[in-house]
């Protein structure tokens, strides 16, 4: 089995059963605060002076994080009640207590201003200068979380109720057109009230409205090829994030299926680190591949320095613009096949050559200068009698031919195999994240939502650091000793 991590002095799970002030002690001193207080203070000195301690606000939504606390009122109603609780958000005695107003003004400024997505990517940042992270083999997945908002389907069959506006936590803090973002109807695709050839006559009126159709299509309506050419701003700025509803099969084979109503978070996740690299939330119904290639864009865009060998990911990602995109960042993707047409002859499942027996060649290595990958006959054709006849010793393979069949390791290998087993650390954050930070009981609508799922992911990328400055500092003092 592989190794996760280097030796680890003190467990993540230690980390959570610390005492409350030892534990958001060592967390929130590793938060960028500054950058934070930048994005959501005042910019000018008119208006009505600010009595609130935005700084023990923010302390306070990440401890509510850790502690479970779902509702606003609940939050506000813990300060009020517990100095202990006031004293680990560093509130001081001469602090005025926020009320839910402060608190729903506070998520929307951090919601419009995107603060805390900026100081995730400065956590990151500090976690490779400092060694922690190398960001050598990255996980890919995605998550399923339900959204707050109540489904519109449900209410189809009973108007009287779908009259009656649903309940929302503080309704009237957030504009209307904060609180919920419909889904923008699909252009009309052009059809032909008779079938067969399209007469020459007709040929250029057709292909004009053809051309308008597709015009009017956003990056996120067209093929999944078409969005390899945007950059990253152009992407995020069509993806899909209204609540929708998504279905995922059963892993376990059985052929059923899940259905939900909400988003879909996708990870890049650094399997030796467990770091979150980058995230992005999208609507449900949107497929795996498409927020594959905004994350992907995305790591290129902000990391650049990373140096990325494998990308790990599951079925749902087997498609070749993400492995292009993959291959765009000088890494080899490892992605389990869908064969959908018969296999071609010569070849078993994993593209691999066969010979006449019918005994799969085995990978034997990777010339990078000429990114070629070679299989050599397998043992068992040593003693062959057709060895020299029929069956060739050797098989070279460009790997840009066809970067689906073709990766490195070689597809069917023991050290691709041994290499996929690291897949399951993605796993292990979407569990950390849901167990410990309440990543799938948020209990707000609309945008405002979004921001609970970064204050998740933010809190744990924290709670990591954190974790990892204390096992830095344990050697220390263990070598010294």
């Amino acid at each position: 089995m592989y190794d996760i991590q280097q030796e680890e002095l003190f467990s993540f799970e230690q980390l959570m059963e610390m005492a409350d002030e030892l534990k958001f002690s060592a967390i929130l001193n590793h938060l960028p605060i500054e950058s934070i207080l930048h994005a959501v203070n005042k910019k000018s000195v008119r208006g009505r002076p600010e009595s609130l301690n935005t700084r023990a606000m923010i302390y306070s939504l990440i401890i509510g994080t850790v502690q479970h606390i779902l509702f606003t009122k609940d939050l506000v109603h813990r300060l009020k009640t517990s100095s202990t609780f006031r004293k680990l958000c560093r509130f001081t005695d001469s602090d005025r207590l926020p009320s839910e107003a402060a608190y729903s003004r506070l998520i929307t400024k951090l919601e419009q201003t995107g603060a805390l997505q900026l100081v995730q990517n400065l956590l990151v940042d500090k976690a490779i200068t400092h060694g922690f992270l190398t960001g050598e083999v990255l996980a890919l997945d995605s998550s399923h979380l339900g959204a707050f908002d109540r489904n519109p389907k449900l209410d189809e069959k009973n108007t009287a109720e779908s009259a009656v506006p649903s309940v929302s936590e503080e309704p009237a803090l957030l504009p209307a057109d904060l609180c919920s973002q419909p889904a923008k109807p699909k252009p009309e695709k052009p059809k032909r009230h008779k079938r067969g050839r399209i007469p020459n006559a007709e040929k250029a009126e057709w292909r004009k409205k053809v051309e308008a159709y597709e015009a009017s299509l956003n990056l996120f309506q067209r093929e999944v090829a078409d969005m390899l050419p945007a950059s990253y701003e152009e992407l995020i700025r069509d993806m899909p994030q209204h609540p929708s509803t998504g279905v995922k099969g059963d892993p376990r084979g059985n052929r059923r299926v899940k259905y939900w109503y909400g988003y879909k978070l996708n990870l890049l996740v650094d399997t030796t680190s467990q770091y979150i690299v980058v995230g992005v939330t999208c609507s449900a119904h949107v497929s795996d591949q498409r927020p594959a290639i905004v994350l992907l864009k995305r790591l290129q865009e902000r990391f650049p320095t990373l140096k990325v060998r494998y990308v790990l990911a599951d079925k749902g990602y087997d498609g070749e613009p993400v492995y292009k995109q993959i291959r765009k960042l000088g890494a080899f993707p490892h992605i389990p096949l869908i064969h959908r047409s018969k296999l071609p002859k010569g070849v078993d499942k994993h593209f691999r050559p066969v010979c006449v027996k019918g005994k799969a060649y085995c990978y034997d290595s990777y010339d990078a200068k000429r990114e070629t990958i070679k299989f050599t006959s397998p043992k068992e054709c040593a003693t062959c009698p057709l060895l020299n006849n029929k069956c060739q010793k050797v098989y070279k393979f460009r790997v840009a031919t066809d970067v689906r069949k073709y990766t490195v390791p070689g597809r069917g290998s023991e050290k691709a195999a041994e290499l996929f087993k690291q897949r399951t650390a993605i796993e292990r954050v979407f569990a950390y994240l849901k167990l410990y930070f309440g990543l799938n009981s948020t209990r707000r609508r609309g945008k405002r939502a979004f921001v609970y799922y970064d204050l998740s992911c933010l809190t744990y990328n924290l709670c990591k650091y954190a974790l990892d400055k204390v096992n830095k500092k344990m050697k220390l003092e263990k070598h010294a000793v």
